[in-house]
């Protein structure tokens, strides 16, 4: 007699478990890797994305790829996910992390399907990963923190490696001084929103500038606008939050008159405030009045005649930039306009750049803040401009923090990938393959560098493994001369955090991929359904 079947899920619920389920799981992650892994590198290439509006991105991120990529499958997005959490975390070393997860797993697909347990490679990864993150921080180099001069070449070195692999690799040694000088401007929380980044059009990207205070692009103007001075020496700034133009008083109010002296009173009292509230500022000193409502026509002309500088409708993050830069506080109304709530600054001016006018507060007293504006041909060349910028910046706030730094090029992939392997060879049982595979994993982005720059992988990883072995502990890949070199002494540097950070990350997605036998998809609920329980409060529905 046959037994009943139990039917426990909703009819049409898709569930998927057992090895079959892991090895797909690991099939996703390579698709994800497959997607990144030519970005990898000085020599990598770039993507080409186009979102479902028709916006075309391109770029060499892998953070932005995955992220722009719209990626469905379950497993496959904690590869995302990891990617972005490098991202915000170090800023650089995003295509490394993903690469580095699904090499994991595609070395440990083998031993899966044979039927090993998942527990016992996570275990054997666990312990792999500390020990690896224990060898950086031993051989990690600490920088001396007391010479500025050998700090800031220091720092220029990884701002330059980070930018290698970007577009803008050509001009990484302009950037990268550009970005330290950034960097070392702001102050010891080294806040990411104290620097601003403008992006103008046209114009080469040497021409792009480091402001060091705040620059932000003319606001719309009224008339008389250009009546007013244009550049002041050491002015007291307003920053304020009120609107400073006639409203139609129709519009907002309903009065009834009888008469026109009545409605003339009405007016003129509109006026009056209007220009109560201008006089007020006009007293209170300040030379430069930036406001995020409007400013209207009155009051700019009434400026003007006044050799005050007005702009109204500024962005918020501008205006409270500013405010940090030059000391004072934003007012929401013109009552008490003392000095303490002004700000200050050595020079005001506004300066054409490029097609657009841009207005510069420099030598501010609290200034821990700085403006990069980017110029450069095509809209999309100056947002990659800027995401490369952006990883640079984060880079070398993260050698600030931690001092300790390690050579990049696959370097130290390498020496760990040995020390790894050395130390698979002495303890017995299963650990030791999964170790063995852990090692291997890691040679993955000497590899990818090499492919991507057209060189014979197989080749010059055996040098590298032969180099490693008698003790050249920072050899890595040379892309300029199809060969390995000490990348140590050629200046390819990167802080130990992102390393450190990569490699966990990566296996613990691994380990997080490994530990799911089962997924269970629910049905989606047919769209014709009757509703449940329409009208009733709570959603129970009807009792049956």
């Amino acid at each position: 007699m046959m037994p009943t079947p139990v039917i426990l899920l909703k009819e049409g619920t898709d569930t998927s478990q057992g090895i079959p389920q892991l090895v797909s799981n690991i099939n996703a992650c390579q698709v994800i890797a497959e997607a990144v892994r030519t970005t990898l590198g000085p020599r990598g290439m770039d993507k080409l994305m186009v979102d479902n509006r028709g916006k075309a991105t391109i770029s060499n991120d892998g953070a932005t790829i995955l992220k722009l990529l719209d990626v469905v499958h379950p497993a496959a997005k904690s590869l995302v996910d990891i990617a972005r959490s490098q991202d915000a975390e170090v800023g650089d070393g995003t295509t490394s992390v993903t690469l580095l997860a699904a090499e994991f797993l595609k070395q440990l697909k083998p031993y899966v399907e044979e039927g090993l347990h998942p527990q016992t490679i996570i275990r054997a990864f666990r312990n792999a990963t500390s020990l690896a993150v224990n060898k950086i921080k031993e051989i990690a180099i600490p920088v001396k923190k007391d010479d500025k001069q050998e700090q800031r070449q220091l720092l220029e070195k990884c701002a330059a490696t980070a930018l290698n692999s970007k577009l803008i690799a050509n001009q990484k040694d302009f950037f990268s001084k550009m970005v330290v000088d950034a960097v070392m401007s702001l102050d010891e929380l080294l806040l990411l929103k104290m620097i601003g980044i403008k992006k103008v059009q046209g114009g080469a990207l040497e021409d792009s500038q480091l402001v060091s205070g705040v620059a932000f692009k003319k606001t719309f103007s009224y008339a008389g606008f250009e009546m007013q001075p244009k550049r002041y020496e050491s002015p007291k700034i307003a920053l304020l939050n009120v609107e400073l133009e006639l409203k139609a008083e129709k519009d907002n109010a309903e009065v009834r008159v009888k008469s026109v002296e009545e409605y003339q009173a009405i007016v003129d009292a509109e006026w009056n405030i209007l220009y109560d509230k201008l006089e007020k500022i006009y007293q209170s000193g300040a030379k430069v009045v930036l406001s995020k409502l409007p400013i209207g026509d009155v009051a700019t002309q009434y400026f003007a005649d006044r050799d005050l500088f007005c702009a109204g409708r500024v962005q918020e993050e501008d205006l409270k930039r500013t405010m940090m830069a030059c000391g004072g506080s934003i007012q929401t109304s013109v009552g008490a306009m003392t000095d303490d709530v002004l700000g200050q600054c050595e020079l005001f001016e506004e300066v054409q750049v490029g097609g657009e006018r841009y207005n510069f507060f420099k030598g501010c007293p609290k200034a821990k803040t700085c403006t990069i504006i980017l110029r450069g041909g095509a809209e999309q060349f100056t947002e990659e401009t800027e995401r490369s910028l952006h990883d640079a910046i984060m880079i070398v706030r993260r050698a600030i923090k931690n001092d300790t730094i390690v050579a990049g090029g696959g370097a130290i992939e390498m020496e760990l990938s040995k020390y790894l392997r050395d130390y698979s060879r002495t303890i017995p049982g299963k650990q030791q393959l999964l170790i063995g595979a852990y090692a291997k994993a890691l040679e993955v982005i000497p590899r990818q560098l090499c492919d991507n720059a057209g060189f014979d992988a197989t080749n010059i990883l055996n040098k590298l493994r032969a180099k490693h072995a008698q003790g050249g502990m920072w050899y890595g890949v040379d892309i300029n001369n199809e060969d390995i070199a000490d990348n140590f002494a050629a200046c390819v540097w990167e802080p130990s955090i992102v390393r450190i950070n990569a490699l966990t990350a990566a296996s613990e997605a691994a380990c997080l991929i490994l530990s799911v036998d089962e997924t269970i998809k629910n049905p989606r609920s047919s769209v014709d359904g009757p509703p449940g329980g329409a009208g009733r409060g709570r959603g129970r529905g009807r009792p049956h």
